[in-house]
């Protein structure tokens, strides 16, 4: 879950790599639900570049995330052949490897039953991560197709009670987005977000930001069936950008928790010697 896709696709769509045509490195720090023992943080860290006249692009992603008892480490290495269409526009198909240490300690689970022997061993293990992705975008507009999660993966021990197991299901993500100058000084850059998981509704992020000469942004985005969202994404240079988002359920967990922070930081290496236009809209 991030709120902040939209300035760093990376994360959900490896054909984003090499797309912003400098090398590019993005930290995003996510805290959801403060209040709640256990709810989610994720950390990303990622860099991206094109290289061969930016027909190829790669990107590298460290992650970790929390959630409960469970905690998933990895490493994604991303590949993205980029198509040159048109004067502004360039189609890029993906593909990504990666592993992933998967732990989920049941010892720490809270019981009924004192020494529950269900709960009495932990589940942990190296996966094999893989993804796939289009991406088609020129300077005004964007639109990809995604699985972040190519391989349905499964752990399962067997113990002295039960059998133990965790599944991580396919995802599939369709993002796209445009941008509109309204004056000299005003830009509106709406998108949209289509997210689907087995077992779950599909969730639609719709976002809206507007720039102001450039230099900053504010945003707010709705999340069909939890939250709604403010961000605001500062221009500190050619090359650095700051970007804050708050979340606010609307459903019932709202009332239980004080909301979710999100912070991104984004250095662009090479933007200010000419070798794009600055700021990049996505």
């Amino acid at each position: 879950m991030y709120s902040q896709y939209m300035f760093n696709m990376l994360n959900i769509n490896p054909a984003y790599a090499g797309s912003r045509g400098v090398g590019t490195a993005t930290a995003l720090y996510r805290n959801q639900w403060i209040g709640i023992n256990g709810a989610p943080q994720t950390s990303t860290l990622s860099y991206d570049a094109a290289i061969h006249e930016k027909k190829i692009g790669l990107g590298f992603q460290l992650y970790d995330d929390r959630l409960g008892i469970e905690r998933t480490t990895g490493l994604n290495v991303s590949y993205a052949f980029r198509i040159q269409l048109t004067e502004s526009g360039t189609l890029s198909l993906g593909l990504q490897g990666g592993i992933l240490n998967y732990r989920a300690n049941f010892s720490e689970v809270r019981t009924f039953q004192p020494n529950d022997p269900s709960f009495n061993q932990n589940i942990s293990g190296i996966l094999p991560a893989f993804a796939a992705g289009v991406y088609y975008n020129s300077d005004k507009f964007y639109i990809g197709i995604s699985t972040p999660q190519l391989l349905k993966t499964k752990l399962s021990i067997v113990n002295t009670a039960d059998v133990l197991s965790s599944t991580r299901d396919l995802h599939y993500y369709l993002a796209t987005g445009f941008v509109l100058p309204l004056s000299q000084d005003l830009v509106l850059k709406p998108s949209m977000l289509v997210k689907a998981v087995s077992g779950a509704p599909i969730e639609f992020d719709f976002n809206t930001n507007i720039w102001i000469q450039n230099f900053i942004s504010f945003g707010a985005s709705y999340r069909t069936g939890d939250a709604i969202v403010g961000m605001a994404e500062l221009q500190l240079n050619k090359q650095l950008r700051f970007g804050y988002a708050y979340d606010k359920a609307f459903s019932e967990l709202g009332n239980y928790n004080t909301g979710t922070h999100e912070l991104m930081l984004r250095y662009e290496f090479g933007s200010s010697n000419g070798k794009v236009a600055s700021p990049r809209y996505f």
